[in-house]
């Protein structure tokens, strides 16, 4: 097999962990001796074993002895600091492993080179760069918080054929089928958090957990200028963490968080700059619509799903209108179609056959 075959499936390996490890990134690793995987691994959880240790442990004991003669592939630079666990270039070091492939270095600033340096300076082997636009697809929340200094924000919508996004009574109206709400369940458990404004928390009155895809549940954000939604909302319930952004009051009370920040111009840019200070790496917005609208028009998203149900409506509110945008995806979901759309400066592209 070949370093690229190697290093896919670490990026296989890394995927696995998608929701479970933020805001670490997902990384996969594997080691090879003579063309045979002796070992392999996977970051698991959030404070846990590094993908590489996972990979040295991994190795059954009559090839124990073969670790130091081997390969180590994974899917983003050892790191080089001491956090939750110990460096993982220095496992590579005490194991004497001599070659080191490697899909992306890391950007993190504590890491940044250094584990590579780590590695070249005791004589081990580094290759790097293989299959680099496939990790960063992969890893494009982590690299985009540590590179932008702010969550990777996720826009998600549903529309009607002819282009409305909800009756004009703003009445709760489910567009797509349940094969489209079982994925943007899926979805919700792979993202930091989860965000919509006043307007739909009021009308919806949507739970925002993600009850279709067993997961992890995402940090709720709700937008309340004038702290009008009443307690019985479903949003304000105890099922997840959730952020109340509001003109009001600073306090904390269970998982409720009341957050006060001027509802100006800037409001985006401060709650984003608030996220990121907490390492809320990724944030889905699922409406509603001046939400949407607001976020576009500022130029602060990165990525967007669009679901066209097959249905219409003879009126209702217009849909949002993506601007700077390139396509990148497109699939059916039975009668429904989704668009998958990233931001032109967006610069990690998506690459055929990897996920979202």
């Amino acid at each position: 097999m070949s370093n690229e075959q190697y290093i896919k499936r670490c990026l296989e390996l890394a995927e696995k962990s998608k929701g479970f490890v933020s805001p670490n990134p997902m990384v996969g690793a594997v080691l090879v001796y003579n063309n045979r995987i002796i070992g392999e691994g996977r970051h698991e959880q959030y404070g846990q074993a590094h993908a590489e240790v996972n990979c040295i442990e991994s190795v059954a004991p009559k090839d124990r002895h073969l670790v130091s003669e081997s390969t180590m592939y994974v899917s983003l630079e050892p790191c080089a600091h001491y956090g939750n666990t110990p460096p993982c270039a220095l496992r590579i070091i005490e194991e004497e492993i001599k070659h080191v492939v490697i899909c992306n270095n890391d950007p993190f600033e504590k890491v940044s080179g250094r584990g590579i340096k780590l590695l070249v300076d005791k004589g081990i082997k580094v290759e790097q760069g293989i299959l680099e636009k496939q990790g960063k697809w992969l890893n494009r929340r982590f690299f985009h918080f540590h590179q932008q200094k702010r969550p990777y924000i996720i826009l998600k919508w549903a529309q009607t054929v002819n282009g409305f996004f909800a009756p004009a009574d703003h009445s709760r109206m489910q567009l797509t089928n349940i094969h489209a709400a079982q994925l943007v369940h899926k979805w919700r458990t792979e993202e930091s958090a989860i965000m919509v404004g006043y307007n739909t928390a009021l009308n919806d009155d949507p739970q925002l957990t993600a009850r279709l895809y067993t997961g992890k549940q995402p940090l709720r954000i709700v937008l309340d200028k004038q702290l009008k939604l009443s307690p019985s909302q479903k949003i304000l319930d105890d099922q997840a963490p959730t952020w109340i952004i509001n003109e009001q009051k600073e306090e904390a009370i269970n998982n409720l968080r009341y957050i006060k920040i001027p509802f100006n111009d800037n409001l985006l840019q401060n709650l984003f700059a608030e996220l990121y200070a907490t390492n809320v790496q990724s944030v889905i917005i699922e409406g509603g619509t001046r939400l949407l609208k607001s976020v576009i028009e500022k130029d602060l998203w990165d990525e967007a799903r669009v679901f066209t149900a097959a249905v219409t409506l003879e009126n209702g509110l217009t849909a949002p209108l993506l601007t700077n945008a390139n396509h990148m995806l497109t699939v059916d979901i039975i009668n429904d179609k989704l668009e998958v759309y990233t931001h032109r400066h967006n610069p990690f592209a998506y690459v055929e056959g990897m996920n979202l």
